[in-house]
């Protein structure tokens, strides 16, 4: 089949990656793509939002299957033009895309389904939001409603930090129209996990756990970022857990958007937080995470492509997902300065010589199939012969072993490999994990 991917960043790196390793997949173009997509893709310039330009691509090329990696193009109604014209597509429409582009939506989807949540209010002016929050005690957490690239959750623990937050949002204007609308919320502690969901609408097979990691600096320090880095799969969170997750939070969710009319198709991110037996949804997102997509498609073993078709098709109970039993690692190298402001077009090096510079035991076991590392590019362009930064995420490090800890070692020598002026990477992404196993911690239920 022809494959069209919408997007430019890492994750869509990763799909079309893996997707190059489909034997069902022929031709794949990439709108609007990045140096390392360009080596095994078709480049097409057309920006991820052009939703009328992309339908005309794909008619133009007979396009199997398209699939859409950021929320911009899902929130423009791409999946619903696409479907309009006969193209079959992989996502979910802009009225399902809800649950990830109004946080108000979500949670009141939650409310309806019975989903275990934190509570909330919404407002939609600061000073109605400023009342609440005088008249409330303890941590709470402020979120702009709208898409803000992973940025726009502030957690406050008293109130004048609350109060700071809902200004940046609703009169400052620090993410734009995504602040028009806050929500305030319960804080909760424990333990943040990420699920993945594959959807039909009707029903979803689980596509695996991760641990992302927001704040830019180590411990879990500093602003929140798209994400610095993730692991796959999250050792303290066993079968019985994933099981609670399907049942108490995915398919009532599916069943409250059908109720609305606006079924699920795609696939859905659900946001954890894991303290003891209890367990609460903090978001749901409505496509692959960045960079929880790289570490999960080094995992994966199944033909990507048959799988998302069989959920645009609605047949998601035949979708045969295989999961490697192995652990996956994926480290961000960002931009000095990011998420704040940042430099471009600083030369990268490294990439070319990384594989005979890691230390030999590493070498050894890649030579033997049991480490892999795969960098993928996330904002990188070339000028004139040079791969140059082009972004705040400029490359995502990934490894798989047998071992997290080995999954670890191995993207962290690959990443020392790598250089750039400014370049900044998290240098304890896994580390809870390998903690929480060296104290013999068992599985989460």
């Amino acid at each position: 089949m022809k494959v069209l991917v919408i997007g430019k960043g890492g994750r869509e790196h990763s799909l079309v990656w893996r997707l190059h390793q489909s034997q069902t997949v022929q031709k794949i173009f990439c709108a609007s793509g990045n140096p390392g997509i360009d080596q095994i893709a078709q480049a097409v310039p057309i920006a991820p939002t052009d939703v009328a330009a992309l339908v005309e691509f794909a008619k133009s090329k007979a396009v199997d299957l398209t699939v859409v990696g950021p929320e911009d193009p899902l929130a423009a109604g791409i999946v619903d033009r696409f479907t309009r014209e006969g193209l079959k597509i992989f996502g979910p429409t802009a009225a399902a895309a809800q649950l990830e582009t109004s946080k108000s939506f979500a949670k009141t989807i939650m409310r309806e389904a019975g989903v275990p949540t934190a509570g909330f209010a919404a407002f939609d002016d600061a000073e109605s939001a400023r009342r609440y929050v005088k008249a409330s005690t303890g941590s709470m957490v402020v979120k702009a409603d709208g898409p803000a690239l992973g940025k726009g959750v502030v957690i406050c623990h008293d109130a004048k930090a609350a109060l700071d937050a809902i200004a940046d949002a609703m009169e400052r204007r620090r993410f734009g129209a995504a602040g028009n609308r806050v929500i305030v919320e319960e804080f909760l502690s424990g333990e943040e996990v990420s699920f993945f969901a594959l959807c039909d609408g009707e029903n979803a097979i689980p596509l695996g756990t991760f641990q992302d990691h927001k704040a830019v600096f180590d411990g879990d320090r500093g602003p929140n970022t798209g994400g610095m880095g993730a692991y796959s799969p999250v050792p303290q969170f066993g079968p019985e857990l994933e099981a609670r997750v399907m049942r108490e939070v995915v398919t009532p969710t599916l069943a409250a958007m059908n109720a609305r009319g606006n079924p699920f198709r795609g696939l859905l991110f659900v946001g954890l937080m894991i303290d003891g037996e209890r367990i609460n949804v903090l978001e749901f997102n409505v496509r692959f995470g960045d960079p929880e997509c790289e570490a999960l498609m080094m995992r994966l073993d199944s033909d990507l492509a048959e799988n998302l078709l069989a959920a645009a098709d609605g047949k998601v109970a035949n979708a045969a997902i295989r999961l490697s039993p192995r652990s996956s690692v994926a480290i961000v190298l960002a931009s000095g300065g990011y998420p704040g402001d940042y430099k471009k077009g600083i030369a990268i090096s490294g990439l070319d010589r990384l594989e005979g510079n890691l230390p030999s035991d590493i070498k050894i076991k890649w030579a033997m199939g049991k480490i892999r590392v795969k960098v993928f590019h996330a904002g990188t362009a070339m000028r004139n012969g040079q791969l140059v930064t082009d972004g705040g995420r400029v490359l995502t490090v990934t490894a798989m072993a047998p071992e997290l800890a080995a999954a670890v070692d191995a993207g962290y020598a690959a990443a020392e490999m790598i250089e750039f002026e400014g370049r900044h990477f998290r240098r304890d992404i896994a580390r809870r994990a390998l903690v929480h196993a060296s104290s013999g911690g068992g599985a989460c239920v």
